[in-house]
C-alpha cells in the first residue's frame, strides 16, 4: 500500500535566506537544484539526507513576489522532523537559540518529546524525539556540517494537517490507502503508514473558523510513496471513488500523480520506481547546479537566462 512519506513542497519567498536556514541552522543536504516543471522561471530545491532518500525530502519553490500565510483550517500545518533522542532536542533547543530561533523548549506532540519552531517563512517544524529506536535502511542523514553526529536531523516524521472534515479525510487514508488509526479523540487522528513507526504518521486536527491561504511558508502537497501499487492502479481507483486526479506525470527522478481531498489538501502518490537524484549528477556533486530533466534540456538556456544565477543565493 503506502509505504510512509516521500517528501513534502512548500512555497519559500527568499532562496538565499532559505538554503542558509536549512542546510546551516538544520544541517540538511542540498541535493538538488531543479525548476518548476509547470512554471520554469521558478526554483525547485531540495534538501534531505545524503542522498536525498524518499520520506527526508523537503522542497521549496521560490516565489520572491509572493505574499504571507493566512493561516486557518484546510492546511497542513506543520512538519516533524527525527532527531535521535531527548538529549537531541536539548541540543537542538541550545543551537536553534544561538541563531536566534524561538522555540518554547521541549513539549509533548502527537505521544512524543517536541521541539517546536518555524523557518524564515513562517513554516511550523517540529523536532521529534525518535527514542534511538531504528530508522528506515535506505536513510543516510547528512554529516558534512558542524552539528555532533549523535544529534543530526534523521528524516520525515509526523505531518499535521488541519481540516473542517476530519472524519472524510481519516476515512480517505484509512480505508484506501491502509494507514492505521493509532490514536483518537475528539480533537485529533493519529494514522501510521506503518504500524507503530513514526516516519509515515499524518495527524489530522480538527479545526474550524476562516480557511487558510496560501503564501510564503505555506505546504502545496504533501507526498506518499506507493510501496508496490502502480501508479495507473491508484488513479483509477480515486476516479471510482470520485476523485480528480492529474494523471501520472514523469517527473524524471520518479513518476507520480496529484488528487485533492474533500478538504482540498493536495496529495501526491508517488510510484514505487524511481530513478532517484543521482540520475543525472554524481553523488559527491548532488545540489552543486541546476539539474533539469532531460525533456527541458534543449531549453537550458532560455531557462537559466530568466533565473537568478545560483551563485547568488547559495
Amino acid at each position: 500500500m503506502i509505504s510512509g512519506h516521500h517528501h513534502i513542497s512548500m512555497f519559500t519567498k527568499d532562496l538565499k535566506e532559505n538554503n542558509h536556514f536549512y542546510t546551516e541552522v538544520l544541517g540538511l543536504r542540498r541535493v538538488k537544484i531543479s525548476v518548476n516543471q509547470g512554471d520554469v522561471k521558478m526554483y525547485h530545491v531540495f534538501y534531505g539526507d545524503a542522498e536525498g532518500s524518499p520520506g527526508n525530502d523537503l522542497t521549496f519553490f521560490e516565489m520572491p513576489n509572493i505574499g504571507g500565510t493566512h493561516r486557518g483550517t484546510n492546511m497542513i500545518s506543520g512538519i516533524g522532523l527525527l532527531v535521535p533522542s531527548h538529549d537531541s532536542l536539548e541540543y537542538w533547543g541550545i543551537r536553534l537559540a544561538s541563531y536566534d530561533v524561538d522555540h518554547d523548549g521541549i513539549i509533548e506532540y502527537a505521544g512524543r518529546e517536541a521541539l517546536r519552531f518555524r523557518d524564515p517563512d513562517g513554516l511550523a517544524l517540529i523536532l521529534l524525539n525518535h527514542e534511538n529506536k531504528d530508522i528506515p535502511e535506505g536513510w543516510h542523514p547528512w554529516e558534512e556540517n558542524d552539528i555532533e553526529d549523535e544529534h543530526h536531523i534523521l528524516g520525515m516524521g509526523t505531518v499535521e494537517i488541519t481540516v473542517e472534515d476530519r472524519d472524510s479525510l481519516t476515512s480517505l487514508l484509512h480505508t484506501m490507502f491502509g494507514y492505521t488509526i493509532a490514536q483518537e479523540d475528539e480533537e485529533e487522528t493519529l494514522l501510521e503508514a506503518m504500524e507503530g513507526e513514526a516516519f509515515g504518521e499524518i495527524l489530522i486536527r480538527s479545526g474550524s473558523g476562516s480557511r487558510a491561504r496560501a503564501g510564503r511558508g505555506s505546504v502545496h502537497h504533501l507526498a506518499i510513496a506507493s510501496h508496490d501499487r502502480p501508479l495507473d492502479e491508484w488513479d483509477r481507483m480515486l476516479k471510482e471513488a470520485g476523485y480528480m486526479t492529474t494523471g501520472v506525470k514523469d517527473r524524471y527522478y520518479f513518476e507520480s500523480l496529484y488528487f485533492r481531498e474533500e478538504n482540498g489538501i493536495m496529495f501526491e502518490i508517488v510510484g514505487p520506481d524511481g530513478r532517484g537524484f543521482t540520475a543525472d549528477r554524481d553523488f559527491e556533486e548532488l545540489g552543486e547546479g541546476l539539474d533539469l530533466p532531460p525533456f527541458l534540456e534543449d531549453r537550458r538556456d532560455e531557462i537559466e537566462a530568466g533565473l537568478r544565477p545560483i551563485e547568488e543565493w547559495t
